[in-house]
């Protein structure tokens, strides 16, 4: 996203990402637009929207002033969100332990967001906020692809949630410079080539791996892989002159705690 928007706007990479990821998973789509019984297109175009198309936007507009690393840590809440989805809308159940994790998790985003400078303050606690509702989103996907589509497969549920949002980020990408940028902008297309591994491997088959280990386990182990994310993210950062306040890592060591907390209880 950092290097795609070396070009583009946030909203052009949005929608090129969807975009492109719709391409690579069309022939699927295509395949098993048919297999799919009528009731269970309002849950596909569900999961298009909240847990592909939305975070994309959000996730790009956030990145446009907020650091990758610290990005990435927020990114983990999609655990704690999770639960909370579950317990409100899908009626699981949700112990004290889980209720504590969640606490902690909230007061670690709380630390990270407020941390740094004084001009970091206010840049990171207005576009932290969007990582955020990209993570409620998250979470309320993953509860409808294990308890709404379940039995169907992953490859045929990513295509077609997919496809069900490629055509609206399309149309919007026509709308604006994208294209103009791609043929006459220095570095349009090694921006491009950036948005396409992130589609590619971030939405296409990154979808289709989440969908699989949901319908494999349950959505919180799922949503565990956020664990990782954070250090990734970091790395990454880090590696691309990134700086990481102290405050920042102790804001990460609380969510990390949180999500922790709210995993181990069964």
């Amino acid at each position: 996203m950092k290097k795609g928007l070396e070009v583009y706007t946030s909203d052009e990479l949005g929608a090129a990402r969807i975009t492109i990821a719709c391409l690579v998973l069309l022939p699927f789509a295509l395949n098993n637009i048919r297999k799919v019984e009528s009731a269970k297109w309002k849950y596909l175009v569900a999961c298009g929207l909240i847990g592909n198309l939305f975070p994309a936007f959000l996730f790009a507009y956030a990145e446009t002033r907020l650091a990758s690393g610290l990005a990435g840590v927020l990114n983990s809440l999609t655990s704690l969100f999770t639960l909370l989805i579950g317990a409100i809308f899908f009626r699981q159940r949700i112990t004290s332990l889980r209720l504590v994790g969640i606490l902690i998790g909230i007061m670690g985003t709380t630390v990270l967001i407020l941390g740094g400078s004084e001009k970091e303050n206010s840049d990171n606690a207005y576009f932290g906020l969007y990582v955020v509702l990209a993570t409620i989103m998250y979470g309320g996907s993953l509860n409808i692809i294990k308890f709404r589509l379940q039995g169907i497969p992953a490859l045929t549920m990513a295509s077609l949630a997919l496809f069900s949002v490629g055509p609206v980020a399309f149309t919007y990408l026509c709308s604006t410079s994208f294209f103009h940028k791609l043929t006459s902008a220095s570095g349009g297309l090694e921006a491009l080539a950036y948005i396409g591994v992130l589609a590619i491997l971030s939405t296409a088959i990154g979808l289709i791996l989440y969908s699989k280990l949901i319908h494999l386990t349950t959505t919180l182990f799922a949503s565990s892989s956020t664990y990782l994310m954070p250090i990734v993210a970091l790395l990454w950062g880090l590696l691309d002159g990134e700086q990481i306040h102290l405050i920042h890592y102790a804001g990460m060591a609380i969510i990390l705690a949180g999500v922790f907390i709210v995993n181990r209880n069964k």
